[in-house]
């Protein structure tokens, strides 16, 4: 099996590291990440800079794949249009640092990742860790939580074009308590800003860091993620609302 590997966290993330680590037991794993971190990216393209690569080599000095001065979505784009000899037979993106349930898949460079491979009519797979802070990541133990999950995924023969986001609970609550397939929750997240001035006497406003979910929907990702339990999530890049549009294909729209 072919895998090509990204993330938005940085190729040299310990997320991605360990995730590789843990794929190389399925096959040929390829990575093409970008040279520096880039979360929350979304599905960003880079139109107006050269995409800068360079080839990166591993703790045993093998090639190991290239660095992109870019997107996640443009790392994948170029991947599979110009980097790679042969394509991928799944693409996986993380181990991101931080989790990416609920209305994050909208903002996550992570899933647009996974979205990009999906595009290309690939099998294609985010992962992320939910972590609380400040205790750090145990990536390892993760990585071999992720491995599994990807092992049922495979198993279940997916089309060409799937797409699937995989959250990990945090740590600190011990074991997963199991693996559920629910859909994404879309109930409104708390956040907010912290004002200040700078040394300049401009005021600027910086997005805090309590940004949650303090009421997600009930037998949703949220929900379970909170609970204990690795979620596993279908997902589709076609934002029709199909409902809407056989509602409103009953009237004549005219100019």
């Amino acid at each position: 099996m072919k895998i090509l590997l990204t993330n938005d966290d940085g190729i040299y993330a310990p997320g991605l590291q360990a995730l590789r680590r843990e794929l190389l037991s399925l096959g040929e794993v390829v990575v093409v990440a970008p040279a520096t971190e880039q979360s929350a990216a979304a599905h960003s393209v880079t139109l107006l800079n050269p995409l800068i690569i360079q080839e990166v080599l591993d703790e045993h000095k093998r090639f190991l794949g290239w660095a992109v001065e870019g997107r996640p979505a443009d790392c994948v784009k170029l991947a599979l249009v110009e980097l790679l000899k042969d394509p991928p037979d799944l693409i996986v993106s993380g181990l991101n640092a931080g989790s990416n349930a609920g209305i994050n898949v909208l903002y996550s460079g992570t899933v647009a990742a996974a979205i990009e491979g999906a595009f290309f009519r690939k099998t294609a797979i985010a992962i992320s860790q939910a972590s609380g802070r400040p205790k750090p990541i145990d990536f390892q133990a993760a990585a071999k939580i992720a491995r599994r999950v990807i092992d049922r995924i495979l198993e279940s023969n997916p089309t060409s074009g799937s797409l699937f986001n995989v959250n990990l609970p945090k740590q600190e609550l011990g074991t997963p308590k199991g693996l559920k397939v629910l859909p994404q929750n879309v109930a409104i997240y708390h956040e907010s800003f912290v004002k200040n001035t700078d040394p300049r006497g401009r005021t600027y406003y910086w997005l805090g860091n309590d940004y949650c979910c303090p009421a997600p929907h009930p037998h949703s990702d949220e929900d379970a993620l909170a609970e204990g339990f690795v979620t596993l999530t279908p997902l589709q890049f076609d934002l029709t609302d199909h409902v809407k549009l056989a509602e409103m294909n009953q009237r004549k729209w005219e100019l």
